[in-house]
Parts: C-alpha cells; sequence; structure tokens
C-alpha cells in the first residue's frame, strides 16, 4: 500500500511540474513575442488600406478548440461583419487612407444581408472621395456583388465570374432509411415544416418546394437590384442567360467574356494592379514590382481600440449566431445559458442603456430559444430597449427570440418566420428483427421505457409527442401574436413553419423596418432617448479562454484556404463544404433536442459552418480522387 501511495505522489509531482513547466514557456513566449513584436506598422500618408478576405464572411466568428490549433486541422478564414465594417468606417474618417483593396482570392462568400451591409460601408467610404479596388483569381455571387461596389474590379488572366444564383440540391433520405429498416417517427405542426422531409420522402413536397422557390426569387431579385444600382452597365442576366455562348465568342477566355459584359473592369496580374496603385499612392518600403504604398487589414485593426471609445454609455450587441442549442456552447453556436448570461451581464452594466440582440440563426432548441426571450423580457423589465437586428436568417428559434424585441429590423434579403415546431424520434424495430434480435419487457403503463426505441413507439406515446408539439407550437403563435399585435389566426395563416424573405416578412407584419446592424443600433439609441452616434458601441461578449487566445496570436498554419486558388478549385471547395453542412445537419437531429424550432432552408442561405471532421473527410475524399 505505501508502494502504491508513494508511486501516486510520484506521478502527481510529475504532472505538477509539467504544468509549471509549460506556464513558464508560456509566459516566456509571451514576453518574447511582445518584445518582438513592437508597435503596429504605421499608416502610410495618402496609402492604401489592404482587406484580404479569406473563407466565409460570418455573423460571429467560430470559437476554435485548442486541439485544432494545435494539430493544424483544416479551418476555413472567418471575418466578422461587424469589425469589417467598422474599420472600413473608420478609414473613411482616417485621412491617411486614401483607398481601400479588396484581395478577394480565398473568399468563399456569406449571407446576402452581410455582403449588402458590407457593400453599403464601400459605398460610404467611396463617398468621402476615396476609392475602392477589387481583385481576385474567381468571383462567386457575393464576391462579385461585393466587388460590384469597387470603382475598379480586376480579375485574373485565368480567372473566371461564375454566379449561379440561390438555389441548389439537398440530401433525401427516406429511400436509404427504409433499407435500412429504420422508422422515422415525425411530430410536426406546420404544412410548410419542411426540416424533417428529408427523413420521409425523396423529394421535397410540393408545399415545401412552392414556399422556398418563392424565398429564392425574392433574394435573387434583391441580389439583381442591388447589382444593378452598383454597376448599371453591367448585363449580369445576359452573361448567366448565355455563359457558354459569351465564352466561346470570347475565344474560350472567360476573363474577357466577363470583362465583355461589364462585370470587370480590368484583366491583368495581381503585380499589374500594384503598380497601378503604386503610380496613384506610392510606393511601398522598397523598389519590388506591385509593392505600394499600404497597412494590412491586421495591422489597422491592432489600433481599432485607440480608436474607440471604451468607457461611457453604450449600446450592448448581444450575438445569438448560429444553432440555438441548450446550455453553454462557444461563440458561433448560440449557447441559450451562455447569453442568458451575457444578456444578464448587460443589464447589471451601468454603462448600457440600450440592448441590440444581432440574429443570424435559423433556430434550434425550443427551451434554449425561450431561455434568451425570457432573459431579454427581464431586460425590458428593467427599463432597457431592446431591438431586434436580423443578418442573413433569423427564424424559428431565431424569430422566437426576436419577439422580446421593442423592434424588429431585418433586411430584404433577410431569411425570416418558420413560424413551426417538429419532433422526429428514429426507432430500429425492423432493423433489429431483421438482425434476429428482438425487445420484449413488461410495461406498468403505456408509457413504461417510452419512447421505446427498440421496440418501437406505441400510439399512446406517439400521441403524446404530436401533443407536446401541438402545445409548443400553440404557445409559439401566442407568443408572436402578442409581440407583434396579431391574432392567432393571423399568425397562423403566415406560420405553419413558412419561411419568407425581409420583404413579404415586412409586409405581413413580422418586421418593423428595413436596416441593417447600424440601422438598429441608431433605433436602440432613440429608443434610450439618445441621438444617433452619442453612444459608443460595445459588444456583449464571452471572451475566449486564454489559451485559445494565445494560441489564436501565435499559431499560423499554411492551410489551403490560405492561398490563392482557381474559380473551378474554389467552385469544388465551396460544394464539398455544403455537402459536409448538410451531414453535419443530418447527425445533428440524432443528437439534438427531441422537438425543435429549426428552419431546413435556411441552411443553404448561411456561410458553412467552420471546418468539422465531416468536412475534413470529405476534403480528404476529395483529394483522394484526383490523385
Amino acid at each position: 500500500m505505501a508502494i502504491v501511495k508513494g508511486f501516486w505522489h510520484f506521478l502527481v509531482g510529475v504532472k505538477d511540474f509539467l504544468v509549471l513547466l509549460l506556464m513558464v514557456l508560456i509566459f516566456a513566449l509571451i514576453i518574447t513575442a511582445r518584445s518582438a513584436e513592437g508597435d503596429a506598422p504605421g499608416v502610410p500618408d495618402g496609402g492604401v488600406l489592404n482587406i484580404p478576405l479569406s473563407g466565409f464572411l460570418v455573423t460571429q466568428a467560430t470559437e476554435i478548440s485548442p486541439i485544432d490549433l494545435l494539430s493544424g486541422a483544416p479551418a476555413m478564414g472567418e471575418t466578422e461583419t461587424r469589425e469589417l465594417i467598422s474599420i472600413i468606417e473608420i478609414a473613411k474618417d482616417d485621412d491617411r487612407i486614401a483607398a481601400i483593396h479588396l484581395d478577394l482570392d480565398g473568399f468563399l462568400g456569406g449571407g446576402q444581408a452581410d455582403i449588402q451591409a458590407v457593400s453599403d460601408a464601400l459605398a460610404d467610404f467611396r463617398s468621402a472621395d476615396k476609392k475602392v479596388t477589387a481583385y481576385a483569381t474567381a468571383y462567386f455571387d457575393g464576391s462579385w456583388l461585393m466587388a460590384a461596389h469597387a470603382d475598379e474590379v480586376w480579375l485574373n488572366p485565368l480567372g473566371q465570374v461564375l454566379i449561379g444564383g440561390p438555389g441548389g440540391s439537398r440530401l433525401y433520405f427516406a429511400d436509404a432509411l427504409e433499407q435500412l429498416k429504420i422508422n422515422v417517427n415525425v411530430f410536426r405542426v406546420g404544412t410548410y415544416k419542411s426540416f424533417v422531409e428529408p427523413y420521409t420522402r425523396s423529394e421535397a413536397s410540393p408545399e415545401a418546394e412552392a414556399a422556398i422557390r418563392a424565398v429564392y426569387e425574392d433574394i435573387w431579385g434583391d441580389y439583381q437590384q442591388d447589382a444593378q444600382a452598383a454597376r448599371p452597365a453591367a448585363d449580369l442576366t445576359g452573361y448567366i442567360a448565355n455563359m457558354g455562348d459569351n465564352v466561346r465568342a470570347a475565344g474560350g477566355d472567360f476573363a474577357q467574356a466577363a470583362m465583355a459584359a461589364g462585370l470587370i473592369d480590368r484583366v491583368g496580374t495581381r503585380t499589374a494592379l500594384g503598380d497601378q496603385l503604386a503610380e496613384t499612392y506610392g510606393r511601398g518600403d522598397d523598389d519590388q514590382p506591385g509593392l505600394y504604398a499600404s497597412i494590412d487589414y491586421a495591422d489597422y485593426l491592432k489600433a481599432k481600440e485607440s480608436l474607440l471609445g471604451t468607457s461611457g454609455d453604450a449600446v450592448g450587441i448581444i450575438y445569438v449566431a448560429g444553432t440555438i442549442v441548450d446550455g453553454e456552447a462557444p461563440a458561433g453556436t448560440a449557447g441559450g445559458a451562455t447569453i442568458a448570461a451575457l444578456i444578464e451581464d448587460a443589464v447589471a452594466d451601468e454603462d448600457v442603456k440600450s440592448i441590440v440582440v444581432r440574429i443570424d440563426s435559423g433556430g434550434g432548441s425550443v427551451t434554449a430559444s425561450e431561455d434568451i426571450r425570457q432573459a431579454l423580457l427581464t431586460a425590458k423589465a428593467e427599463g432597457i430597449p431592446i431591438v431586434a437586428s436580423f443578418g442573413n436568417v433569423a427564424a424559428s428559434g431565431g424569430y422566437w427570440v426576436a419577439t422580446a424585441a421593442d423592434q424588429i429590423i431585418a433586411q430584404p434579403s433577410t431569411i425570416t418566420g418558420s413560424i413551426g415546431v417538429f419532433g422526429i424520434i428514429p426507432s430500429f424495430e425492423r432493423t433489429l428483427a431483421d438482425l434476429g434480435v428482438n425487445a420484449d419487457g413488461i410495461q406498468t403503463t403505456p408509457y413504461s421505457g417510452a419512447p421505446d426505441i427498440f421496440a418501437g413507439l406505441n400510439p399512446e406515446t406517439k400521441e403524446l409527442f404530436q401533443l407536446g408539439v401541438e402545445d409548443v407550437y400553440r404557445r409559439f403563435i401566442a407568443v408572436v401574436g402578442e409581440a407583434r399585435g396579431l391574432d392567432a389566426a393571423r399568425v397562423d395563416a403566415v406560420g405553419q413553419g413558412r419561411v419568407w424573405s425581409g420583404g413579404a416578412a415586412r409586409q405581413l407584419g413580422l418586421v418593423d423596418r428595413f436596416g441593417n446592424l447600424d440601422d438598429a443600433i441608431a433605433v436602440a439609441e432613440e429608443l434610450a432617448g439618445f441621438e444617433a452616434g452619442e453612444l459608443r458601441v460595445k459588444d456583449i461578449e464571452t471572451p475566449p479562454p486564454f489559451p485559445i487566445q494565445f494560441l489564436e496570436n501565435f499559431m499560423t498554419s499554411d492551410t489551403d484556404a490560405d492561398r490563392p486558388r482557381g474559380a473551378l478549385d474554389l467552385a469544388v471547395r465551396r460544394a464539398r463544404m455544403a455537402a459536409a453542412g448538410q451531414l453535419g445537419e443530418a447527425l445533428g437531429i440524432a443528437t439534438g433536442p427531441t422537438v425543435q424550432a429549426t428552419c431546413l432552408e435556411c441552411s443553404g442561405l448561411r456561410p458553412a459552418a467552420h471546418s468539422n471532421d465531416i468536412q475534413v473527410l470529405i476534403e480528404k475524399m476529395g483529394r483522394a480522387a484526383v490523385r
């Protein structure tokens, strides 16, 4: 016994020594890095702010796990929309910045509402008699719409402009589940609540197809209208309708075909663009070709805190981004307990005079959505005005949260509504029977052991779950009706699980007005009794743990996402990530809450989630296929 005890103390001592050694190494690295880092490079007078965008534009960046950072696992870049817009706004008022250059190589896009918000900021920047240029090897829907707001759009000679519009296929698993003899027990309310259809059908129902087609047409119309306003001479419709003929007419040259259609202004290399910028804004520190007087986005971002106020009365912004889940969750996922705690922090903060809840979520857990709503109602009871600002998507559970707001502000391309509820429970009685495995037991009531996923759900259990889903739907209807001043029949008519564009939602009374996040902030100031621009803006967020901050600052990875790609290569990568997202949703159903308020159609209208095991697997399969 004494030997075992002594050995245990030895192991504890080794552990303590290793922890101490690790801490010493970390602090040594911090001191070394800070001493080597020095001040951020200065802003050249009359120079260019370089904004390289890689990966996705998102409402809230996904928190990366330390394991992923240390292992160098593939991870797509993410740029937060509000941070990018705030930097553009600062640069507009910075006399040292004469122009912005958007480097869109590797940029995979974002939700249309976010793209348009950044485009508006670029237009405002140009209104100060400052210029914007854009460059890419490949432009897709989102990257081209953003670039269209530049003074000059450049395309690599080997590049392409590929604009497809919203839409695409989804996976339906009913036939596969039938072959596996898995029963999918579905409980739902809403003619259009199509989230369960991939598990019960081999194709979309006519009702779901009609609803999403209407939404896509609204979004595409808004996209074309924005594009026409930005580049009146561009023949976007003709270019898409006859892309093959246009390319052949240009001798097979995709870049020249895009320029002939007015989608771009110049075809040239990155060096050629750099030389042109150097002639206008001055050369860089050395005389190498393609270098010009500039400061990078990351360096300019370091000075942001010194340019913005950090004390005084404020509008607090709280983010509900990603799937809404019960309990705590890191940034990029909307944990009900985490966000409720942040709202409580905002209420306790004497500086916070009003709250804007920025929602970019297709929903998720009903109970988590209600936890967030109740926290917002508590804030209202304390006299704090609440404004809901919708990003790309605010549907199902996302809309449930928004009903606590004094006003709801969306953009025409926002996807919202989906007022409906579903539950799904797979059972395996046929699968097991086919394998010769039978389930049997004693029940004292019809609900003993329910739901029994081995023996199957009995009629009494199915009835109970259906009544539970119907009860949640009634509550959803009541919450929306009370918040929007609509009777239950009216809410039910626009509900039924149907999604709407922001434009349609406003006409139906689900949204108060159009506007972006800045507009919502102005409304929040007004409701709090202040003039627009009088309050500073304060993000109410939980900072990442110190180890993650440290690793993000000092760990760098040379991933494929950081390198320029050809148009077709990027298109395939986007498709792989979309497939990863769909498979992730399918697995999420099996592990998520039984009763959910989630929007299936919304997933295709938000940026794909941060890389996960499924995405990594698909990437590896794709690379193996081309070897």
